[in-house]
């Protein structure tokens, strides 16, 4: 985890957000998204006060709102779904524009939307203020198992490697003529996938032993050991405190 790795979700900057350590972005984001699903479905304000926090967020991040919209679009199989409930969860109907609406199913709708969106909103948040390098040390840092961190690690950086390795193989293969038509084309892709794979364990196996070769036993050496101040760990917590406020609130209101 020595190098940085580039990744599409992140935005460079130099914002107040950005220069919070990993960690306590991390802690922070998982406490919001624990006070937002343990929010009433039938608190709808609390929602839009969630909502309003995010943007707050986004604003002190410098983040765009367009860029932060267009990556919501992650969800869209979640919507999809949502929008079916309504039609086929069972319980008391409504009728609204000629249509008999399940109410369970309409609330729970709501309720996937609602949360799954405000979820899906601060952690593209966080990937837009956090590289993915700082990201692996915030997880090393709050005490998750090295080995899943390694392996994130290493997913992470050889990813790219077998994308362009199957871009080779893609060209290789047009410049052959072949081009993938039917049927009768998929005995060749599946040759160059199980060709990819044994290609992707070689390559694994190299790494592997050249790592030993340098001392590995079996732990990552952390390179940047910089720990959150109070003052950090305080601006961190903003955002799941006053969501905690408000999540008091739509219990007792």
């Amino acid at each position: 985890m020595g190098a940085g790795h580039a990744h599409k979700l992140y935005r460079h900057g130099h914002s107040p957000v950005h220069a919070l350590p990993a960690h306590c972005k991390i802690a922070a984001v998982f406490c919001f998204v624990l006070i937002v699903v343990s929010t009433p479905r039938e608190a709808v304000w609390a929602f839009g006060l969630y909502a309003l926090l995010i943007a707050a967020a986004a604003v002190a991040a410098r983040v765009p709102a367009g860029f932060l919209l267009k990556r919501l679009l992650i969800e869209v199989p979640f919507v999809a779904f949502a929008v079916l409930m309504p039609f086929v969860a069972e319980g008391p109907r409504v009728h609204a524009l000629g249509l008999s609406l399940s109410e369970s199913g309409l609330w729970g709708a709501w309720n996937i939307l609602a949360k799954g969106t405000l979820g899906v909103a601060a952690s593209v948040l966080l990937a837009a203020t956090t590289e993915l390098r700082e990201l692996l040390l915030g997880l090393q840092r709050l005490r998750m198992p090295p080995l899943l961190v390694q392996i994130a690690s290493f997913m992470i950086r050889y990813g790219d490697v077998i994308t362009d390795e199957m871009r080779r193989m893609r060209i290789a293969r047009l410049s052959r003529g072949f081009e993938a038509r039917g049927v009768r084309h998929w005995g060749v892709l599946a040759k160059s996938a199980g060709a990819l794979f044994i290609r992707s364990y070689e390559r694994g196996e190299r790494v592997h032993l050249a790592m030993v070769s340098r001392g590995y036993t079996g732990t990552m050496p952390v390179i940047d050991a910089t720990t959150a101040t109070r003052t950090q760990w305080t601006r961190a917590a903003a955002l799941p405190l006053a969501a905690l406020a408000v999540c008091l609130l739509g219990w007792t209101l």
